[in-house]
C-alpha cells in the first residue's frame, strides 16, 4: 500500500487543535511573530506538549491557523445563504471578508516569515475565495437581487481594496462595503 492517510482526530484531539487555532490566530494577528507558543498554548487551554504534536513548528502553526481563518470565511457563504435571502447573505459575508483580512493584515510578518521557509500558504487562496464569492453572486442573480455581468475576481478585488483602504476604521469600512453592495444590486 502506497501513500500515507491520516486518521481523523479524537473528538478532544479535534478540540484541542481547533481551540489551539483559534488561540494561535488571535495571537499572531496581534503579536505578529512576538507571539509566544507559550502563550497560544495556554490562551487555547492545553500544554504545550499538546500544540508541538499537532504542529511542530511555528510556521506550521502560522501556516495552519491562516488556512484556517480562509476556510472559515470561505464555509460561510453556503451557511449565510441557508439562512438569509442572497443579497444579505452577500452583505454578511463581506463584513466577514473584511474581519479576516484584518487578521490577515496582523498576521502579515508571522506568515512572510512562512513564506520564507518555503511554504505558501497562499497557495489556493484566491480559488477559494472566488469561489465563495461566485456562489453568493450566482445565488443573488438568480434571485434577481444582484446583477448578473459581476465577475467574482472584480468583488474580491473591491472587497480587498475596501480592507485595505478603510484599516481598523469599521465605520468606513461598513460604509464602503454599502456602496459596494448598492453597485452590485440588479436594478430593472
Amino acid at each position: 500500500m502506497t501513500g500515507t492517510t491520516e486518521r481523523p482526530l479524537r473528538a478532544d484531539a479535534q478540540r484541542n487543535r481547533d481551540q489551539i487555532l483559534v488561540a494561535a490566530s488571535a495571537a499572531f494577528s496581534k503579536c505578529g511573530l512576538e507571539a509566544t507558543l507559550e502563550g497560544i498554548a495556554k490562551d487555547a487551554g492545553v500544554g504545550i506538549g499538546t500544540l508541538y504534536r499537532h504542529f511542530p513548528t511555528r510556521e506550521l502553526l502560522i501556516e495552519a491557523a491562516y488556512r484556517n481563518e480562509l476556510a472559515a470565511v470561505c464555509a460561510a457563504a453556503p451557511e449565510l445563504l441557508d439562512k438569509m435571502p442572497p443579497a444579505e447573505a452577500l452583505r454578511a459575508w463581506m463584513d466577514r471578508f473584511v474581519d479576516y483580512m484584518t487578521r490577515k493584515l496582523g498576521m502579515a510578518d508571522a506568515l512572510r516569515a512562512v513564506m520564507a521557509s518555503g511554504a505558501n500558504p497562499y497557495a489556493q487562496s484566491f480559488e477559494l475565495l472566488v469561489g465563495a464569492i461566485k456562489r453568493l453572486l450566482d445565488a443573488g442573480a438568480a434571485a434577481g437581487e444582484i446583477r448578473p455581468d459581476v465577475s467574482a475576481d472584480d468583488v474580491l478585488v473591491s472587497l480587498s481594496g475596501v480592507a485595505l483602504a478603510a484599516g481598523s476604521k469599521r465605520d468606513q469600512a461598513d460604509r464602503l462595503l454599502n456602496l459596494l453592495l448598492d453597485g452590485l444590486r440588479y436594478r430593472a
